[in-house]
C-alpha cells in the first residue's frame, strides 16, 4: 500500500502518488477497468484528470457510481474566459458523472496573455469560484508546465489562494539552477499557506526527440523498474511533495510498485549514476 499525507489544507489524506489519469487518454474501457481495480488494489485515493484528456473523463465516469465516495477527484479546464470555463466544468461533471468535483484546476497556465485573462475579470477563476460557490467544486488549484511555471505559480497565489499547484519536478530538472531555486522558493510559500504540491513528470529520462515512441508519455521514460524506482524515491523523499504518476498505463504499474516500496530517497551519487548511464536530460529547457 502507498502511504497518505494531508493534501494541503483540504483535510483529505491523499495517497502520495496520485493517479495521472491522462494515462486513460486514449484506451478501451476494458483497459481503463483493469487499471482503475490496480490502483484500488494499492490503495490510491486520489485521480487527477483533465478535460482535455482525451476519453478518460469518460473512462473515470462509469466508475464514480460504486466508487465516488473512495477517491478525491480532480480535473482540469484549460479555457480561459469564464463562459468557456464554466461550460467546461459542467461538461466534466456530466462526463464523469457526478455531482461534485472535488478540486477543479486552471489548466496549463504558464503564457503570460493566457495567465492574465484567466486570472482576470471574466476570466476562467471567476468561473471556478462560481462553481465552488454553487457547491459543484470543493476546491481550486493551478497546473503549468516548463520552467517558468514555478515563479509562475508563486505569482499566481499572490492573486488568489489557490488550494494547490502542480508542476514538474524531477533530479534532472532540478539540476538546472534557476529553476531549482523558483521551486525552493514556490515550497516556501505553499507550506506557510498549507497549499498542496502536485508534481509530475518524475520518470522523465529525456525528450522523444527522433527516437520512435513506444509509450504515450509526452517524454521518453525511464523503463527498467531499477531505475523508475531510483526516480520515483528521489520524488518521494521529498516529504512536502505528490506525485501523479505517468501517462501510460503499461507504465503504470511499475510506478505504483516504486512507490509502493518508498523507504528513502537515493543519494546524488546514485542519481548522478542514474543520469550518466541513461543519458537523462531535462523535458524542459
Amino acid at each position: 500500500m502507498i502511504p497518505t499525507a494531508p493534501f494541503g489544507r483540504t483535510g483529505h489524506h491523499s495517497t502520495r502518488a496520485i493517479f495521472g489519469a491522462a494515462a486513460l487518454s486514449r484506451v478501451s474501457q476494458e483497459d481503463a477497468d483493469r487499471t482503475l481495480d490496480l490502483i484500488l488494489q494499492y490503495g490510491v485515493n486520489h485521480i487527477d484528470t483533465a478535460a482535455s484528456y482525451g476519453d478518460s473523463e469518460l473512462r473515470i465516469g462509469p466508475w464514480m457510481r460504486e466508487h465516488r465516495s473512495r477517491f478525491f477527484l480532480a480535473t482540469k479546464t484549460g479555457e480561459r474566459t469564464y463562459q468557456r470555463a464554466r461550460d467546461e466544468i459542467r461538461r466534466s461533471l456530466e462526463r464523469l458523472r457526478v455531482d461534485q468535483i472535488d478540486l477543479i484546476q486552471l489548466h496549463n497556465l504558464v503564457d503570460p496573455q493566457e495567465w492574465e485573462q484567466a486570472l482576470g475579470p471574466g476570466g476562467a477563476l471567476e468561473a471556478a469560484i462560481e462553481a465552488r460557490e454553487q457547491g459543484l467544486v470543493r476546491f481550486i488549484g493551478v497546473t503549468g508546465h516548463g520552467v517558468t511555471v514555478a515563479a509562475q505559480h508563486r505569482r499566481a497565489l499572490e492573486r488568489f489562494p489557490f488550494d494547490s499547484v502542480l508542476l514538474p519536478y524531477s533530479y534532472i530538472l532540478m539540476q538546472n539552477p534557476q529553476y531549482a531555486a523558483d521551486f525552493e522558493a514556490l515550497a516556501a510559500v505553499c507550506r506557510e499557506r498549507g497549499v498542496a504540491m502536485q508534481t509530475i513528470k518524475a520518470i522523465t529520462q529525456a525528450p522523444w526527440g527522433e527516437r520512435e515512441r513506444a509509450y504515450a508519455t509526452w517524454y521518453a521514460p525511464l523503463e527498467d523498474q531499477a531505475d523508475i524506482d531510483l526516480a520515483v524515491h528521489w520524488v518521494l523523499g521529498r516529504p512536502d511533495v505528490f506525485l501523479n504518476t505517468v501517462g501510460d498505463i503499461a507504465l503504470l504499474p511499475r510506478v505504483l510498485d516504486a512507490a509502493s516500496r518508498f523507504q528513502s530517497r537515493p543519494g546524488d551519487e546514485e542519481m548522478e549514476r542514474l543520469a550518466a548511464e541513461r543519458q537523462m536530460a531535462p523535458l524542459f529547457v
